[in-house]
């Protein structure tokens, strides 16, 4: 096999133009075009609703390239596109080849007729998405929520259409890779890895399909090595049929767990065809040796829905996933990876790939086995009616299988998903849609679908959609099944304590807006675009209601910012206190409750939304609160009046044995009433340590409002986890102006923080003007005289600073400096 890469330097223009400029494939007509200059940047105050207007034109891509006669003499030549986004009409050498409308897929066409030695061009015009969807929607309107209409007709990432997150900008060209593949004989179709996990044995099935039955015997053979890289097993044989299994024990396995379980040590397997001492094709998989399922038992509250790996039940603790660029190909490994990283470092053992978007490139699932995240995967459907024809069921079959195939074998895979919210939408959402399109989504989505699954992937469990109970449009959305999505709070405008009236089995997708930093905000805006409702920054919040609900929560538990950084900084707190409710109240009720997935993790362009990491993977206040209440060994309050449970949950292996210690505080800080008690919890369980009843010391308004409750967990001269519970909202808590002081020391690979108060203060946060940080903790309470200790790796600066400049960078606040 011969591959001729066709990446690199193309030509492109807008169709009709005399004019070309130079484009870079992988890539886009958006980022051409910026890159030649011919447009703004679209994430700068208004430039994207300027630059929605370039996808309504057609554009053109061309490639030369020289082919050898050698090359040529090939039996067949292959042009392979890994990805083409999305309308593309392909010609070679003058000659139409194919026309293409999938970005999901890949496609091959067998080229030799039309190519020649020396000078060959390769043309692909790709048509205006926008103009496409509209001409269909005008023929055959159908309901979708956010976005533009008729998205749905185009198998296309729904997201570029615009969310409610997210702004319009349909991008297109060819956005992944290409390429000529010379073939001569037979190559690799698929290597199917199943593992059958018996005691300290796991053994593995190992099918090798061949594109076609060889007309001459090839020998297959297939190495599998260890984690450290030690060969296990050689096998070869020599074969004439398409397809070959090769069969593997493995003893005294090595499992792959998700993070904070256990380790991710990971298997090879290399499968190579040859003929004599020729390779003819090969191909690389890691896989991790591990089981995993949804285990949906029946018990007192319904049926159950918990990740279960290796025969245990896990509590799934993580975020929603969604594409980390609008342009995506300017998207990188390393971008990548430091949302993974910043994932593990929240403690998330989840992920899930939001059905909005676009299946990852293979490096989402290389990181993601090898940091331990379980994924969640949608296929591509997102809020919408699909027109189910026998041309959309061919191509969706195709891109479903594709998919299925490269993604399989990952120890990350957890759940393959049918859609989002759509069964929901049919039942709850008066959609008002006829018959026949009611029964489209039954025949795609509990009939092909699954199908497809059972064929193509069966080991990996498949759910109808999320959320759903049992398919059927029967109570999706119930709380006592399946999984749950949770938008009373926030679209319904409930107060988040509203969360602990909710028992999900699994909460997939729930949340609040805030705002980004103000170094984010400054980067697509002017000096006179900073308040909250200047054009710039209604335009960052696509949300249909703007601003108002989140002043509809700011106005329930804050006092109103001083200024407008103020108001970003108490966005936040809103954000991270309203998902540290409801996490904390279904990590107490584990069991019941399995899971805590919140809508959403990352973002697209800097913008007002859901995220915990904004766009340039800065940790908004959500994403510290995280770190704290996904922590493995958790202690959490839940108070109701003046009186106080205190729970420790425990989402670890190991048996808990710690002191709880607890301090009821005056506004102050002086320690009014204390106690500490030995606490245990079991392996993954969930305990309630103690009550507290301070109805006789707080028994008035004012009372409440100048007392607090400091409470942690500690064990073996260490604290575990810690909290603060104030008995009212923050805007009527009796908060005194605090001086704070840090002192700054430096050590090897990292900067301390030693952090004290004048008096208590709420959400204190530390920021670097320019620069970036991630800090060991941040958005903490801090009693008055107390220290508190806060590290920060020098890798994980965005620059290196001395202390020096360090200490002019660094800028630090409380609640109360937001409005006092």
């Amino acid at each position: 096999m011969n591959i001729l890469d066709l990446g690199g330097e193309w030509s492109m223009r807008p169709c009709g133009e005399a004019e070309w400029i130079g484009a870079n494939v992988p890539g886009s007509m958006y980022l051409d075009l910026l890159n030649a200059g011919r447009m703004e940047d679209p994430f700068f105050r208004e430039n994207d609703r300027e630059a929605v207007r370039l996808s309504e034109y057609d554009y053109e891509y061309e490639k030369r390239f020289v082919l050898s006669g050698e090359f040529l003499e090939q039996e067949r030549l292959i042009l392979r596109f890994e990805g083409l986004d999305t309308l593309a009409d392909i010609s070679l050498n003058g000659i139409a080849i194919a026309s293409t409308d999938n970005m999901h897929r890949s496609y091959e066409f067998d080229v030799k007729p039309f190519l020649s030695k020396g000078e060959n061009v390769l043309r692909i015009i790709f048509h205006s998405p926008l103009s496409y969807i509209r001409d269909k929607q005008n023929d055959n309107p159908i309901w979708s929520t956010n976005g533009t209409k008729g998205f749905q007709y185009l198998r296309k990432a729904h997201y570029m259409f615009g969310w409610d997150w997210g702004p319009t900008l349909p991008d297109m060209g060819i956005w992944r890779p290409v390429s000529l593949i010379g073939l001569s004989d037979v190559r690799l179709g698929e290597v199917y890895v199943t593992q059958h996990h018996e005691v300290e044995t796991v053994k593995l099935d190992i099918r090798v399909g061949l594109e076609y039955a060889p007309s001459r015997p090839v020998v297959a053979r297939m190495n599998l090595l260890s984690p450290e890289g030690k060969s296990i097993e050689l096998q070869q044989c020599e074969t004439g049929e398409q397809v070959v299994h090769f069969v593997a024990e493995i003893t005294s396995p090595q499992l792959w767990w998700p993070n904070g379980f256990g380790g991710q040590p990971l298997y090879r397997i290399e499968v190579a065809l040859t003929s004599g001492d020729q390779i003819l094709d090969q191909r690389e998989l890691r896989i991790g040796l591990r089981t995993i399922t949804v285990n949906q038992q029946e018990d007192e509250w319904g049926k159950g829905f918990a990740f279960q790996v290796n025969g245990y039940d896990i509590f799934a603790m993580g975020g929603n996933y969604v594409p980390e660029d609008n342009i995506i190909r300017r998207g990188t490994r390393e971008k990548t990876e430091r949302i993974i990283q910043d994932c593990i470092a929240a403690n998330f053992n989840c992920i899930r790939v939001w059905g909005g978007g676009y299946y990852p490139d293979d490096y989402f699932y290389d990181l993601c086995d090898e940091y331990g995240l379980l994924v969640w995967q949608d296929h591509l459907f997102a809020c919408a009616v699909y027109d189910f024809t026998e041309a959309f069921e061919a191509n969706i079959t195709e891109e479903i299988t594709q998919n299925m195939k490269r993604i399989r074998h990952h120890a990350c895979l957890a759940l393959w998903c049918g859609n989002n919210e759509m069964e929901w939408a049919w039942v709850d959402w008066d959609i008002n849609q006829s018959l026949k399109l009611k029964a489209d989504y039954i025949k795609q989505f509990e009939y092909v679908l699954p199908k497809i699954a059972r064929e193509v992937d069966p080991g990996t469990f498949y759910w109808l959609a999320s959320p759903t109970s049992f398919g059927g449009f029967d109570r999706p959305n119930n709380q006592d099944f399946g999984d749950m999505h949770d938008w009373s709070i926030w679209h319904g405008r409930k107060p988040f304590t509203d969360f602990r009236n909710r028992y999900p089995r699994f909460m997939s997708e729930f949340g609040l807006q805030a705002f980004p930093s103000l170094k984010t905000v400054e980067t697509f805006t002017l000096p006179g675009d900073r308040n909250v409702f200047s054009p710039v920054m209604e335009n960052h919040q696509k949300h249909e209601d703007g601003l108002s609900p989140m002043l509809h929560y700011m106005s329930q538990y804050f006092k109103y910012p001083k200024d407008f950084g103020s108001f970003l900084y108490t966005s936040q707190l809103i954000q991270a206190e309203g998902v540290r409710y409801g996490v904390e109240h279904w990590r107490r009720n584990r069991g019941r409750c399995m899971g805590a997935v919140y809508w959403q993790l990352n973002d697209s362009w800097p913008v007002a939304s859901w995220a915990s990491l904004d766009s340039f993977g800065r940790w908004k206040a959500l994403h510290y609160m995280a770190k704290r209440f996904y922590s493995p060994v958790l202690v959490s309050a839940a108070e109701e009046g003046s009186r106080v449970s205190l729970h420790v949950s425990n989402e670890t292996f190991t048996e808990l044995k710690g002191k709880l210690v607890w301090k009821l505080r005056d506004a102050g800080s002086v320690i009014i009433l204390s106690g500490e008690l030995e606490v245990s919890a079991a392996p993954l369980s969930t305990a309630l340590c103690c009550t507290l009843d301070f109805s006789s010391r707080l028994d008035s308004d004012a009372q409440l409002r100048s007392h607090y409750l400091e409470y942690s967990l500690e064990a073996s001269g260490k604290v575990l986890s810690s909290g603060v519970n104030i008995f009212v909202p923050a805007k009527h808590f009796s908060l005194a102006p605090a001086e704070l002081k840090v002192r700054i020391s430096e050590q090897d690979e990292y900067y301390e923080f030693v952090m004290t108060s004048s008096g208590f203060a709420m959400f204190v946060e530390l920021d670097l003007k320019t620069a970036d940080a991630v800090f060991s903790d941040n958005y903490f309470h801090l009693s008055a005289h107390e220290e508190k200790v806060i590290t920060a790796s020098k890798a994980g600066f965005s620059t290196c600073l001395t202390p020096e400049e360090l200490r002019e960078q660094l800028v630090v606040r409380s609640l109360i400096d937001s409005y006092v």
